[in-house]
């Protein structure tokens, strides 16, 4: 059951970086970062 978890929170972790990054993308074409100084 432990193991499920984990593999799930994983999963959930990586489709929230390609999320975020596909996010930094498009901040970047229109040439403003909606989470500030730290993301680029």
């Amino acid at each position: 059951m432990k193991g499920m978890n984990i593999r799930k929170e994983a999963k959930k972790k990586a489709q929230k970086s390609a999320h975020d990054k596909r996010l930094a993308k498009r901040a970047k074409k229109s040439g403003t970062t909606l989470l500030g100084s730290h993301s680029s």
